[in-house]
């Protein structure tokens, strides 16, 4: 452990999504634009939530909760990346590469264990209906998020010590668009089995068994679905679990690709693609599947603008 901590790597070069100085004009401009997508609907997701009554609800609870991770998510990950569109030398210092994948695995590994919560949630709702409010009590919503939220911490706190504590002493060029510990594993000048096998292993506890809940859950829901002798609630119902799996499926799908797959010595072009999706897709994408195409949020939003309408008129 002695020697994991004497790197002699002070920063590492990243090698981006692109070379081409065009195209890196035009990669800016689209990852401006899901950025700021992401930070405003995860914003308004969070303030219609806080101050709309009618939303203090278990499942709005978790949509909080998954909002706030989204902008820790995709804010340790995007500016730096939409800066270094702009400029030759693509560097990160071995200090901020450290925080960025603390932060990143954070907040990505607590997302994974909300999203199973909150797939919970929807089974109880569906399945149970007559014993949602006996069994998704205050408490238990506080307890399922801090569950969340701790294993989130523990998955990253292992993750990043085995990765931060090789040595990284030569090659400091990394093949990727940020700091993400597949790609730095691949410069370390130790062996890596150990931490290969940490990785694989806590992928195990944070990506398959969350996932796993999710598909048991949705399975319950959607044969539950197919009883319902309403035609339009089985229609309003199927869409939103179609909407909700399309997420998990881009989010796990990709995740478990980079995380649950023997470490190559090359990251390919292939890999940095996919870790687009769960990096910065599902940040934006988020929001409008899980929250603003709601009718209960957008009435509360509805309410939100009436009321800024109200006090921007009573100041004239």
């Amino acid at each position: 452990m002695e020697e994991g901590n004497q790197t002699s790597v002070a920063e590492f070069i990243l090698l981006g999504l692109s070379q081409d100085p065009k195209i890196q004009i035009l990669l800016f401009c689209v990852f401006l634009i899901i950025y700021l997508l992401s930070i405003f609907g995860n914003l308004l997701i969070i303030i219609l939530i806080q101050t709309d009554s009618q939303l203090h609800t278990p499942m709005y609870f978790f949509l909080k909760n998954l909002s706030f991770a989204d902008l820790c998510f995709s804010t340790s990950i995007v500016p730096q990346m939409l800066v270094h569109f702009l400029v030759k030398k693509k560097s990160i210092s071995f200090a901020g590469c450290s925080l960025q994948i603390v932060v990143f695995l954070l907040a990505g590994c607590t997302e994974c264990a909300l999203l199973a919560v909150m797939s919970y949630d929807r089974y109880v709702a569906v399945c149970k209906p007559l014993h949602y409010s006996t069994i998704m009590t205050q408490r238990v919503c506080v307890q399922l998020a801090t569950v969340s939220w701790i294993s989130g911490a523990f998955v990253c706190s292992v993750d990043s010590a085995f990765t931060l504590c090789l040595p990284y002493q030569g090659q400091n060029v990394v093949n990727h668009y940020f700091c993400e510990p597949p790609a730095l594993l691949k410069l370390a000048s130790a062996d890596t089995y150990k931490a290969e096998m940490a990785l694989f292993s806590m992928g195990m506890v944070i990506l398959l068994a969350p996932a796993s809940l999710i598909l048991v859950s949705y399975w319950h829901i959607i044969s539950t679905v197919i009883r319902m002798q309403s035609g339009e609630g089985r229609h309003k119902l199927f869409s939103t679990c179609g909407s909700h799996l399309t997420v998990v499926v881009l989010y796990y799908g990709s995740g478990i690709f980079a995380y649950m797959r023997p470490n190559s010595k090359t990251m390919n072009e292939k890999d940095k693609v996919i870790s687009v999706f769960y990096s910065v897709m599902t940040s934006m994408l988020n929001p409008i599947i899980y929250s603003l195409r709601n009718k209960d949020v957008k009435g509360a939003f509805r309410k939100l603008s009436g009321r800024e309408s109200t006090f921007r008129g009573s100041d004239f």
